[in-house]
């Protein structure tokens, strides 16, 4: 096998888990490598199905090279080599060995060209992720890390079972169009979706990102969620669904973003509105709407980055990063202050910066095809997540002063951030050349006068709006707290109904007991006398059948385990 039919994500993944064995400056520069390695052997690929491979008589695609895997190939690679620098301070090669083994494992599942490989490339970005939280230390990052984990595995187990049942009804096991017509196709979509962090499957993404370490974060916040954009992207297009369920996840998370106190909770209720934009695009389904959802899963990768790489740095220098406690660190920390306001501008779609020459493709979309609702949730959700992206650098870096001063970040971070901020900056300025990645050659104009002047009077409302919410103290912008969204029925409510029932099931099983021996007792005597006839239990059963039960009989596990816990 040649370089061009191996997985760059292999590459990553092999050095990863040598990056243990190396020490010191060594192993510095072997972190550094792997990714520029990475970027080199993108160069090479050539379009097409490379690395076939049999295996149990079945012929897996470990190597699919086209326009949709290639964008988000570069953005995860300049995603490790960005995450690797901000992480060279580090002094933990457990946490180094998970950060690149995981962004390789993700890298790997956008080449991959079957569902099996797909499956593997999947579970195994839920185990290495799942170390970067833990790596937060302390009973809370435990905790979060074992529920993050719960659901992550569950969406793997819903993604095998859905390849299993497809595979038997088709005969197939090509990654491509899937579409809702089977119930395979139900339980990928649904395997997709809790990675995508859809409404009531997405507490593990604010429950799980504030908890891990600075450099986690970071890592977490490039590849889990746009893996699985990028997934619904290639299986579902034009699913109609999908544009109600963006709709619903670009505009609830802007309510508890805005009364969060962890600015890290705040990025990670923000990177939930986000990908409703994606989800959005995907489900209008037009090739000017995929080149969006493809272009903002870029631009968001690298500003969202550089966000969470801001906030890293404050809470590495200060060790908080809760609003309540921070303020006036622009002092202490300008150049870190400076790209966290280059990273505002790009989310929020200032004009020249990268955010902008993304979303309002997708806006344009749902403008062209008519989806007056879709369009209308676009532009509210633009105009009012503003408030909560301007709370980051406000309450960090402005607004009242702590009395906290410390050093500005250590340099690898500075360097890491200033890289994320060029790419901000270098989009928006260039468009053309991130246009020319995306998957359609569809031609789109984002600085026309209407676009521009329209973007500008969002934004500039909905500042006079944080500022007058903050003078007039409406909102509790920054008090200390915890808010719970949907993690109150999963772990409040639904625990103590487990329970409940639970025990319900443990008087009644003693009483059932003893029925189903009397039972069987006589069931036996008849089974000497007759022999039974075939029927609905004694007939042959389809394998897709057996692993439908099999799969919910491990996902009500997992459910219970994640209830009762």
């Amino acid at each position: 096998m040649t370089l061009a039919e191996f997985n760059p994500g292999g590459l990553l993944v092999a050095g990863g888990l040598l990056l243990p064995l190396l020490r010191g400056k060594f192993r510095a520069l072997f972190l550094l490598l792997l990714p520029v390695a990475g970027l080199v052997h993108l160069s090479v690929l050539v379009p097409g199905m490379h690395g076939v491979v049999d295996f149990l008589d079945y012929e897996l695609v470990t190597l699919r090279v086209d326009r949709w895997s290639m964008v988000f190939g570069w953005v995860f690679m300049i995603a490790a080599l960005v995450s690797a620098i901000y992480a060279l301070h580090l002094r933990a090669p457990l946490q180094l060995s998970a950060g690149m083994t995981y962004a390789g494992s993700a890298i790997g599942a956008v080449f991959a060209g079957d569902l099996m490989t797909l499956f593997v490339f999947w579970e195994l970005t839920a185990i290495t992720s799942v170390l970067l939280v833990w790596a937060g230390r302390g009973a809370k990052a435990y905790q979060a890390g074992m529920r993050y984990l719960i659901v992550q595995i569950a969406s793997g187990t819903l993604l095998f079972f859905g390849a299993a049942i497809l595979f038997t009804s088709t005969g197939s096991l090509e990654f491509g169009a899937i579409g809702l017509n089977s119930a395979g196709g139900w339980l990928i979509f649904i395997a997709f979706g809790i990675k995508a962090a859809f409404p009531l499957l997405h507490a593990w993404l604010p429950d799980a990102y504030p908890e891990a370490s600075e450099v986690g974060t970071v890592f977490l916040s490039a590849f889990t969620t746009k893996l699985a954009v990028y997934a619904l992207a290639r299986g579902f297009a034009g699913t109609d669904l999908l544009i109600p369920i963006g709709a619903a996840m670009v505009v609830f998370p802007i309510f508890f973003a805005l009364i969060e106190n962890d600015l890290r909770r705040v990025l990670a209720y923000s990177l939930n509105n986000q990908l409703g934009f994606m989800v959005m695009g995907i489900g209008i389904g037009t090739e000017m709407s995929l080149n969006g959802a493809a272009a903002h899963a870029f631009t968001h990768v690298l500003y969202k980055s550089l966000l969470f790489m801001s906030m890293g740095a404050v809470l590495y220098r200060t060790g908080t990063a809760k609003a309540s406690e921070l303020g006036g660190l622009w002092r202490s920390m300008p150049l870190t202050t400076a790209f966290c306001l280059v990273g505002v501008a790009s989310i929020a779609g200032m004009p020249f910066f990268s955010g902008f020459v993304s979303k309002s493709m997708i806006v344009s979309a749902a403008a062209q095809g008519g989806y007056l609702f879709a369009w209308a949730a676009l532009m509210f959700a633009a105009a009012c997540m503003f408030l909560p992206d301007i709370k980051i650098p406000y309450f960090a870096f402005f607004g009242r002063d702590s009395g906290k001063k410390c050093q500005e970040a250590p340099i690898n971070m500075l360097v890491a951030m200033a890289i994320a901020a060029a790419f901000c900056i270098a989009i928006g300025l260039m468009p053309g050349r991130l246009y020319a990645l995306l998957p359609y050659h569809v031609a789109y104009a984002p600085y026309s006068v209407s676009h521009v002047l329209a973007q500008l009077q969002l934004l500039l409302f909905a500042g006079l709006a944080f500022a007058l919410l903050v003078r007039w103290r409406v909102l509790p912008l920054a008090e200390p707290g915890i808010n719970l969204d949907v993690d109150w029925l999963w772990r409040g409510l639904g625990a103590s109904v487990v329970k409940t029932v639970a025990r319900v099931f443990e008087i009644g099983g003693y009483c059932l007991g003893a029925l189903l021996s009397f039972k069987l007792s006589l069931f036996s005597g008849m089974v000497e006398r007759h022999r039974l006839p075939d029927g609905f239990l004694s007939r042959s059963w389809p394998t897709g059948s057996m692993s439908l039960w099999v799969m919910l009989m491990l996902v009500a596990y997992l459910v219970l385990y994640y209830l009762g816990g």
